[in-house]
C-alpha cells in the first residue's frame, strides 16, 4: 500500500518583552516553541496486516513558545505498528526500511524543530530583539509497504497441491481450504512446536504458475515471500499424471526471479499418496530429481510425522545452527 507520512512542523517561537512594576522594560522574554512529532513505523508481532494504517499519516505539531521565556511543549510522536516483515520503499521502489523483528522501528518522516523566541537573540549589541523564528515544517514522504513473510520453512507449489491442509496437517494455522485455484491469497504461517519447545514458523504461500515471474497469476509480489524462507518444500500433487512436471515448473519460476532461491536447502514432499493411480510414479518422481522425496497424505496424515521430524533436522541444520 501507498502511504503519505508528514511530520509535525514545529511550534513558533514567540516575541515578547517583560514588564514588571519595578522594571517596565525588563527586557525580551519570548521563549522557543516546541518541536513537531515524528512519524515512526514499529513492527509488532500482535499486528497480522496493513488495513489499519492510513493512507495519510501526520504527526502533531510543537506548541508555540510564550512569554517569561516558556517553551512549547514537544510534540508526541506518532507510533504506526505494522506486522513484523512490513518492507518500506521509497517513492523510486528502494527498500529504505525493512523491519524484519519484533520492536524494531523506521522513522518515516521527521518534525520539524521549533523556532527560536526573541529572548534566543538578545546579545550586548541588541538588547531588544523584536525577532523570532517560525517552526520548522516537518519532512512530507511517501513510501510503499509491503508485508514479506518471515518464516523458517517455505511451502512452495502449484495451486491445489496441498499446501494449506499440510499446512493445517502440521501446525494450529487454519488458512482456508478449497478445491480452487488461488485459496490462498495472501501468506499463512503456522507454529509447529516440538517437545523441547522448539517453535518452526511455516509459511503456506501463494500458489505459483508458470511464468509467475512475469506477474501472472497472483504475480511476483508473492515470490518475494519465498526469500525469506531460510528452506523450501516443494508440494506436488501426486494424483496428476506427471507431477514431476510440477517441480520443474516451481524451480523453472523460482529461478528466473532469483538463483539464489535455488541455493537453499530443499525438499520435494510428495502430497496425495493416497490418490496414486499407479506404484511406479513415486520411483519415476525420484529418478528425475536430484531432490530428497518424501511422500506423504497430507489429507489422511499418513507420514505426516515423519515429515515434522525431518522439518526439525532441516531446520537445525539450516537455521538453528547456533
Amino acid at each position: 500500500m501507498h502511504i503519505k507520512t508528514i511530520g509535525g512542523n514545529g511550534g513558533d517561537g514567540c516575541i515578547s518583552f517583560l514588564s514588571e512594576w519595578a522594571n517596565e522594560y525588563a527586557g525580551p522574554d519570548g521563549g522557543d516553541g516546541g518541536n513537531g512529532g515524528h512519524v515512526i513505523l514499529q513492527a509488532c508481532t500482535s499486528v497480522k496486516d496493513l488495513k489499519n494504517v492510513d493512507s495519510v499519516v501526520k504527526a502533531e505539531q510543537g506548541e508555540k513558545g510564550s512569554n517569561r521565556d516558556c517553551h512549547g511543549k514537544n510534540a508526541d510522536h506518532t507510533l504506526i505498528k505494522v506486522p513484523v516483515g512490513t518492507v518500506i520503499k521509497d517513492a523510486n521502489g528502494c527498500i529504505v526500511g525493512d523491519l524484519k523483528e519484533e520492536g524494531s522501528m523506521f522513522l518515516a518522516a521527521r518534525g520539524g524543530a521549533g523556532g527560536k523566541g526573541n529572548k534566543f537573540f538578545t546579545s550586548p549589541t541588541q538588547q531588544s530583539p523584536d525577532i523570532c523564528e517560525y517552526g520548522a515544517i516537518g519532512e512530507n514522504i511517501n513510501y510503499h509497504i509491503e508485508i514479506s513473510s518471515i518464516a523458517h520453512i517455505g511451502l512452495v507449489g502449484l495451486p491445489n497441491a496441498g499446501k494449506s491442509t499440510l499446512l493445517q496437517a502440521i501446525s494450529r494455522a487454519r488458512p482456508k481450504i478449497a478445491p480452487y485455484p488461488f485459496t490462498t491469497l495472501k501468506p499463512h504461517i503456522g507454529m509447529v512446536l516440538y517437545n523441547d519447545y522448539e517453535q518452526i514458523a511455516v509459511a503456506d504461500l501463494p500458489g505459483l504458475i508458470e511464468d509467475s515471474h512475469k506477474n501472472k497469476g497472483l504475480g511476483i509480489q508473492f515470490l518475494r515471500h519465498i526469500e525469506r524462507c531460510s528452506v523450501l518444500l516443494f508440494i506436488l500433487d501426486m494424483s496428476l499424471d506427471q507431477p514431476w512436471n510440477s517441480l520443474d515448473i516451481l524451480k523453472n519460476e523460482l529461478s528466473h526471479y532469483s538463483n539464489n532461491l535455488l541455493q537453499r536447502s530443499q525438499l520435494v514432499v510428495a502430497n496425495k499418496i493416497d490418490l496414486l493411480d499407479r506404484n511406479d510414479k513415486l520411483k519415476q518422481l525420484r529418478d528425475k530429481t536430484d531432490l530428497e522425496v518424501f511422500p506423504l497424505s497430507a489429507k489422511t496424515g499418513q507420514n505426516v510425522g515423519g515429515l515434522l521430524q525431518k522439518i526439525r533436522i532441516l531446520y537445525d541444520k539450516n537455521v538453528n545452527k547456533t
